[in-house]
């Protein structure tokens, strides 16, 4: 009696498994893109936690190419020309697009985004910052106590996919 409520309980919960599997699929199935400059796949790209592992190996001028998936921090609220991606842990990377070709909406922070390119490590200038800063909206005391470069995360992306 003990074996045949053993197998039924085991029955069940392959069953609850398998449906949770077919699930995850068909929502994986429905999502779709805006697409920004080069035609690209989702496929292949790798969380932003995996990215943020291969940026602190790197150093200063190393470069890799990648897909990565994360979430938009902020966005140039001047073109759309430039964004800021969530890595975790309190590190983002900043996404310019490649020779400037393309820019993205200015209300997509918070969405989710599949970026394709080129992910380095770079110092970036004060004055740099400040008009980063400045595009963002910060205001003129913000822009104005940024007085140290600043190593960052980047990522020139050729070609960008926006969930929808």
């Amino acid at each position: 009696m003990r074996l045949f409520i053993v197998a039924v309980i085991s029955v069940l919960m392959l069953n609850s498994c398998k449906k949770k599997v077919e699930e995850t699929k068909k929502t994986k199935e429905k999502l779709t893109y805006a697409s920004f400059g080069k035609e690209i796949i989702a496929d292949d790209a790798i969380a932003s936690a995996s990215m943020l592992a291969h940026f602190k190996d790197m150093n200063v001028g190393d470069s890799i190419n990648s897909k990565m998936v994360a979430t938009v921090k902020n966005v140039c609220q001047a073109k759309g020309c430039w964004m800021t991606l969530d890595l975790g842990n309190g590190n983002e990377t900043m996404v310019k697009f490649k020779d400037y070709g393309f820019f993205v909406p200015k209300d997509i922070t918070g969405k989710q985004v599949i970026v394709n390119g080129k992910a380095f490590v770079n110092e970036v200038p004060v004055e740099e910052l400040q008009h980063y800063a400045e595009d963002a909206g910060k205001s003129a005391e913000e822009i104005a106590a940024i007085t140290q470069p600043k190593k960052t995360f980047s990522f020139e992306a050729d070609g960008v996919l926006i969930v929808q």
